[in-house]
């Protein structure tokens, strides 16, 4: 039986030494429920286990990459980080994903095909080599569309692609741009039309899958020391504080307004 049969929100298809791994859920966005953000915490060392795996291809189904969890639930079940089924979610998964995927030594081609928010955005940004589409969206939207810290491992990745500057600017604006502007500052690798998205990253996929593999493993591993050294130093302390945002009178007016399709007004409390 394959490893990827109990698999229900993420499609697995190997072959040629690559993984493609496909967040499925494109009625819904793609949106992270809880099933799906289990299934990515595990998925991982499931490929990491895969002897027929050199290389995994990251994307999603349809025409989003994945716009992250649900506002509106969040404003019906405060007081937790609520995904798109409205279950709540533990903040240790997102520290086990991020650690689990700079961990794996295959490296990570992420194919962004869409518009891609929130959690899902730092799982697209914590691969190892970006192929986004020219109309797609990137962001991290928790600080001005809900009201919390960005706190599930944007603080950590966006300083290290673009600087502090700019990653205190996007992060607490919660600015959304474009392929070619995020290529331009260095937040994604490479930017093409949306229908070479995938073509794209399945060649640079299949270069690595060829290559001198544990050269190639060895030397993600090596860099990722740097990232693993940030997650130690930021990541707890960024999970804490966004758990304490979930108590303010500011994300229950964010998720309220966002349910009422009005802009929120904001006190500061």
């Amino acid at each position: 039986m394959s490893p990827y049969a109990k698999y229900h929100d993420l499609k697995i298809e190997v072959a040629e030494k690559v993984a493609t791994v496909t967040l499925n859920r494109p009625q819904a966005r793609n949106a992270i429920n809880q099933r799906m953000i289990r299934e990515l915490r595990s998925i991982w060392d499931d490929l990491a286990d895969d002897m027929s795996v050199n290389v995994v291809l990251l994307t999603g189904a349809g025409d989003y990459f994945s716009v992250g969890g649900d506002v509106k639930a969040m404003s019906e079940k405060p007081g937790g980080d609520v995904l798109e089924d409205g279950e709540v979610h533990d903040p240790m998964i997102s520290r086990r994903i991020v650690n689990r995927m700079l961990e794996l030594d295959k490296p990570i081609v992420c194919a962004i095909n869409g518009d891609v928010i929130g959690l899902s955005c730092t799982i697209a940004l914590l691969c190892d080599i970006t192929v986004m589409s020219a109309d797609a969206r990137i962001g991290d939207t928790h600080v001005n569309k809900v009201g919390l810290v960005a706190g599930d491992g944007g603080t950590v990745i966006w300083p290290l692609l673009v600087g502090i500057s700019k990653a205190k600017e996007f992060l607490m604006r919660g600015t959304l741009m474009k392929g070619a502007e995020a290529e331009r500052i260095g937040l994604v690798n490479h930017c093409v039309a949306k229908a070479e998205v995938l073509p794209m990253a399945r060649k640079i996929a299949d270069e690595l899958a060829q290559g001198p593999s544990w050269a190639i493993r060895w030397t993600k591993l090596s860099i990722n020391q740097i990232l693993k050294g940030r997650v130690n130093l930021m990541l707890e302390a960024s999970m804490a504080l966004e758990q304490v945002t979930f108590e303010t009178a500011d994300h229950k007016e964010a998720t309220t307004a966002f349910k009422e399709k009005r802009k929120p007004k904001f006190t500061g409390n």
